[in-house]
Parts: structure tokens; sequence; C-alpha cells
């Protein structure tokens, strides 16, 4: 994701935090370690540090045959479709379906950025269909997750209503899709500017103009969830999960986001998903929970200057 062209003002973090102490939620799906989540980058997971973390799941942004998993860790393999090449691909992709019986398939990744998938909707909507045939035809017992986009804003929103529509009309029925699957992050949506620009095939020239100071905010944060779990259900969707694959602090302590602000923000983003619920909205099978997974960027991806 680009970030502005110039460190922002210099501004004292809000470090205001939640209580430490975990506050009691009804019964759910999963415990707390098999909800959180790590994207491991360029940092190959083994076992010893997957123990060390406590997480119990993780992805790596591509689709490695010898991922690491166990009984305790979850690797969720991610098949890309970067300006509409698909892989990993063909034979390659089949081998890593069979080496991976009973995974969660991600499809894609930030299709809706330029410089992550760039993947027009109408597009998206068909190497969804194709995959997920594929995936469904080799290994039944699989599940298929929709790219994250972004950010789920209004905007992004449309993008997706777009896949939805183009795949009822190409193939004369509802898009199939196990697991809901977003990114949130707190990003400017402006043409030509810094932050996640406007999706491709979209006319519009912007979208939320979010300021540096809102990267981090909690409010923020919250409120695309929650619009996010409406938008589902406005479409038949809440009885399905919702994972959150990527999001984090990405700008550097000179944009005025030093290591301990990066620390709250985790911190209370995690309790945050540990205890969102909204029996209006949420997934009643994990007691109203709005999320049920979460992952945060990143183990280590030299990429950014805060991947790691």
């Amino acid at each position: 994701t680009a970030l502005p062209a110039g460190p922002g003002p210099t501004r004292i973090p809000q470090l205001t935090a939640l209580p430490v102490a975990a506050t009691a939620t009804p019964p759910g799906l999963y415990s707390l370690q098999e909800r959180m989540g790590v994207g491991s980058g360029s940092r190959r997971v083994t076992a010893e540090l997957a123990g060390l973390l406590g997480f119990g799941w993780y992805l790596d942004w591509r689709a490695r045959a010898d991922g690491f998993h166990s009984a305790d860790v979850r690797y969720m393999p991610m098949i890309r479709l970067r300006d509409g090449q698909i892989e990993p691909f063909g034979d390659a992709l089949l081998a890593t379906v069979d080496e991976l019986p009973g995974a969660l398939w991600l499809v894609g990744n930030e299709p809706d950025v330029k410089w992550q998938d760039n993947v027009s909707p109408e597009a998206y909507a068909q190497a969804y269909h194709d995959l997920y045939a594929l995936l469904k035809g080799r290994d039944p017992t699989c599940q298929v997750a929709i790219g994250g986009v972004s950010q789920p804003t209004p905007l992004r929103l449309r993008y997706l209503d777009r896949i939805l529509e183009a795949y009822r009309q190409r193939y004369g029925q509802e898009m199939p899709v196990d697991v809901w699957n977003v990114h949130n992050f707190v990003l400017r949506e402006e043409r030509g500017s810094w932050g996640v620009d406007v999706p491709p095939g979209m006319d519009e020239d912007t979208g939320r103009l979010y300021e540096i100071d809102d990267h981090d905010d909690l409010a923020l944060f919250r409120q695309q969830l929650v619009e996010f779990r409406r938008w589902m259900a406005e479409r038949g969707q809440q009885d399905k999960p919702l994972i959150v694959t990527e999001y984090g602090i990405l700008m550097p302590g000179e944009y005025g986001f030093p290591p301990e602000a990066v620390r709250r923000f985790m911190l209370d983003t995690f309790e945050l998903m540990r205890t969102l619920i909204e029996p209006a909205l949420g997934y009643p099978a994990d007691g109203g929970r709005l999320v049920q997974r979460w992952c945060w960027f990143s183990l280590q991806d030299e990429r950014y200057p805060t991947g790691d």
C-alpha cells in the first residue's frame, strides 16, 4: 500500500488502553489461540515459532505444498490473481491441493488494489468461479474464501456488489462463498493519492478520505467491521464465518506511529475482535460474534518499513 509522500505532523499517540483483564464472553466456536493469526511473509513458520508466539493459524500470501501445519496451527493457502495471472496454476495447484486436504483456500489478495492483485469485478467473478470448481472438484472437503478487499468501505462494498452481480449474470446463480474474508485497514481512497486508491473498473475518483491520524482509530476500525457484517446480512450471508486476513499499522514512526502505539493498537484490536458481539449481525454459530478469526500484519516483510 502506498505511503503518503512525506511524514505527517508529529503527534502524541493515543495510548488509552482497554482493560488488561479479559472480559467474559459467551461460548463460541473457537479458542482464543484458534482465532489469532499472523501473516508470516518471508519468515517461514515452524513448530518452534508457532509454539513461541501462540497463534493458531497463519498465511504467507502464497500456496505452499510444504507449508507447516499441525493439530494446533492451521495454514491457509492463497491463490494469487495478480493482473489476471493465476498463481499457482495447473498441475502445480492440483499437487498443492492434494497435499493440503481440508484447507481453507483464499482466492486472491486485495483484488481491489492496483498495487496488489488489481482485478476488475468481472474478471474476478470469472476467476473465482473456475477456481472454486477446481478446488471443490479436487478436494470436496476444502473450503473457499473470497479474496479480502483492503477495507470494507462503501466504495469497496460497491466493488464487491459488482463481483456478485457479474457472477449472477454470467452463471445464472449466486456466487458460492464458504467463508467471507476482508482486510481492515484505515487508508485514504483517492485516485492518484496515498492509501489504497480506487478499485480497478470503478469510475469514482474518491471514497473515504481518511487522514494519517485516522490510521489507528479504533472507532473507525470497529465501524468498518460492523458495516461489513451489515452488508453480509443484507445479502443473506449472515450465517457465514467472517475472517480478517490482514490488518495492522503500516506507517512508520515518523508518521506518528512509534512502536508503543503499534503495540497498543494490536492489543486493543485483538480484544475488540475477541469481544465484538451483535446477535442481529454476527455469526449465530459463534455466539453472535462479528469476527471469527483475524490475522496481524506481519511477522516479517521487508517491502514495508514496519513489516516486522
